[in-house]
């Protein structure tokens, strides 16, 4: 009777942690939780720099990108970052059984390349897709995250019109899309695979005589506990931003405030007691190169149906449309980045430029208790106003 009692609860925890989908909540503590833990390991963390890495490569390969080889994509941090972050959510895919290879009608492989494009543009100009432009910004306390938000709200508004007007003028390729599922026996192989592949990789990583490279261990660790998170919770920042606009449901919306709370104070603690020497994670791009970023990048999301985050986090489970994505985001993000950079469009540390400033919020007359005191009371308005909304449907648009 006892093994029985014991067999049932195992099977009981196995399907809570790895069946079952989280709540919303859940989901944006996690994140909260193990944003602040990367950032006091190494550093902030971001989908950019992966799929820029990669594309880099792609172009060395082809010719396009100049003699010097890009940073190697098993030690480029960003790019250990991006693989972990899909493994994770791989591995929650296959052994919650999700993972199906999602083949999706013509025109959403069209749109597939075209989302990719504008993801890549917009990120290239405010600083980051919506991670570090975004949630990280805000919650490493650089006010360039505000102004990625207010572009946000507008671009996701467009690519919601657009859509609308897409259900309603255009009719071809919007037929064709199958799914190839796999036996649930072998997605669990694939899964405990990945996961001990992912788990070697730490270890190999631990063992380096570099120190730098030694890092990468816990770096590739967390951001797999990240995209487990985000695979399981099917959170997706950009679904925050569309959603309370299209059925004013706004349990995500409400969720990413609290998750950008959290991070907030957590990394508040850390930079303010020194516990660490850690980046500030500001970009120059507080202005009118943020906000339209924050358009394009969100218009785009909506396109593709996926923000940075969730764009991987849906490769991982299968989503070709996601998979073509990709390849697109990074070019055009590679090709944006570098010609900004050479423009020298992009504030230095303190400075202002073409696109904005760089202001680290502490460091002005704000200072750190001023500085939390703004993104609490920020969040609790969007969590309000979301709410209100949902009663309401005041910002909902219309078909």
């Amino acid at each position: 009777m006892s093994q029985n009692i014991m067999g049932e609860k195992i099977k009981g925890l196995y399907k809570s942690v790895c069946k079952d989908n989280y709540s919303a909540y859940t989901s944006g503590i996690l994140v909260a939780i193990l944003s602040i833990l990367m950032l006091a390991w190494d550093r902030p963390w971001g989908a950019t720099g992966a799929v820029r890495n990669w594309a880099e490569w792609l172009m060395y390969g082809i010719g396009a990108w100049g003699d010097d080889a890009p940073a190697s994509f098993l030690k480029h941090t960003g790019s250990v970052i991006g693989l972990g972050f899909i493994g994770g959510a791989f591995v929650s895919a296959c052994l919650g059984g999700d993972f199906a290879f999602r083949i999706p009608p013509k025109l959403e492989m069209v749109k597939g390349v075209i989302a990719g494009l504008f993801m890549g543009t917009g990120a290239a100009f405010a600083g980051g897709c919506n991670v570090g432009g975004f949630y990280n910004a805000i919650g490493n306390l650089s006010a360039h995250g505000f102004a990625m938000m207010l572009g946000l709200v507008f671009g996701a508004i467009l690519g919601l019109k657009y859509t609308y007007w897409e259900m309603e003028k255009i009719s071809w390729g919007q037929g064709g899309g199958k799914t190839i599922e796999l036996p649930s026996a072998l997605q669990a192989v694939l899964g405990l695979a990945a996961l001990a592949l992912g788990i070697w990789g730490a270890y190999a990583y631990a063992g380096a005589e570099s120190e730098k490279i030694a890092k990468l261990s816990g770096t590739l660790m967390i951001a797999a506990a990240l995209g487990y998170v985000f695979q399981r919770g099917r959170w997706c920042m950009i679904q925050g931003f569309r959603e309370p606009h299209m059925t004013g449901e706004c349990s995500l919306a409400k969720s990413v405030a609290l998750s950008v709370a959290i991070l907030a104070i957590g990394i508040a603690v850390i930079k303010y007691q020194g516990l660490r020497e850690v980046e500030h994670y500001v970009r120059g791009v507080f202005g009118w190169g943020g906000v339209f970023g924050g358009v394009v990048f969100g218009f785009g999301a909506i396109l593709a149906g996926g923000c940075g985050t969730g764009t991987l986090w849906r490769v991982g489970e299968g989503q070709i449309k996601l998979w073509i994505v990709v390849p697109f985001f990074g070019l055009s993000n590679a090709i944006v980045d570098n010609f900004v950079k050479n423009k020298e469009w992009e504030a230095a540390f303190g400075e202002s430029a073409f696109l904005g400033k760089s202001v680290y919020m502490p460091e002005t007359f704000l200072g750190y208790g001023g500085t939390i005191a703004l993104i609490l009371f920020a969040m609790a308005v969007w969590y309000v106003v979301v709410d209100w909304n949902e009663d309401t449907n005041k910002f909902t648009l219309e078909m």
